[in-house]
């Protein structure tokens, strides 16, 4: 009996710490990660309380979090760009148009996080499919769609951010975050996703304004306005 419960614990002890993240460098950029499995690390997503008003950044998260980070695109009002669903419920809805900026750099997709899977999902094909999404959001553009690259990025780009994103397998039990540590280029953080992080599908989710918190790897996350922010919670 004691040998069953010893087990019983350890098992519950390995799932309790699933989440692991790590720092690598790639093609010369430093890049730190966190990667999580959806059947027993609980994803989350959030943006405003029961009255409406928003966290508005790490240190206001409704619940204490083992990693945390901007979660795509919002307006002045942190309200979001696009498609976000919390806890079941919509709060703005899905945008298929294209439009300026890096949102509307077509395709865009959604982040959707169901009972034990989380997945990339190009919009259009989310439009079509519309999976049964606890928590969701929309940003733009897509970095990995089905092992390829967006067809827009340039390999050859000198336009280049400290951006933040999310990339999941194909079956959608291993989603990993991403930021990178030094400015780079759309090009190059998508085949970080795709060639380092091992993930066919990934998503921006912003640059310049991206922020990670992660205890584990000491990082607070800093003092930044926020809207939608996902979270791995304890």
């Amino acid at each position: 009996m004691k040998r069953l419960l010893a087990a019983a614990l350890c098992l519950f002890a390995a799932r309790a710490e699933a989440l692991t993240c790590g720092t690598v460098t790639f093609d010369g950029a430093p890049f730190t990660y966190c990667e999580a499995d959806p059947r027993t690390d609980r994803i989350m997503m959030v943006w405003a309380d029961d009255t409406g008003t928003p966290y508005g950044g790490f240190d206001a998260l409704p619940e204490p979090a083992r990693m945390a980070m901007n979660a795509g695109m919002f307006h002045q009002d942190l309200r979001p760009v696009g498609l976000f669903v919390e806890d079941h419920r919509q709060i703005t809805p899905l945008v298929t148009r294209s439009g300026p900026g890096n949102f509307g750099m077509l395709p865009n997709g959604v982040f959707c996080i169901e009972e034990g899977r989380a997945r990339v999902i190009e919009t259009l094909r989310f439009a079509v499919d519309r999976p049964d999404c606890r928590y969701a959001s929309q940003s733009g553009p897509m970095l990995v769609i089905g092992g390829d690259l967006h067809p827009r990025f340039l390999p050859d780009s000198t336009s280049r951010f400290i951006r933040n994103g999310v990339g999941s397998s194909a079956d959608g039990t291993r989603v990993v975050f991403a930021i990178s540590d030094a400015p780079v280029t759309f090009h190059h953080f998508a085949r970080f996703f795709r060639d380092t992080m091992q993930t066919p599908d990934a998503l921006y989710f912003d640059g310049n304004v991206s922020r990670l918190y992660a205890p584990v790897m000491g990082r607070d996350g800093g003092v930044r306005r926020l809207g939608p922010m996902v979270l791995v919670a304890e």
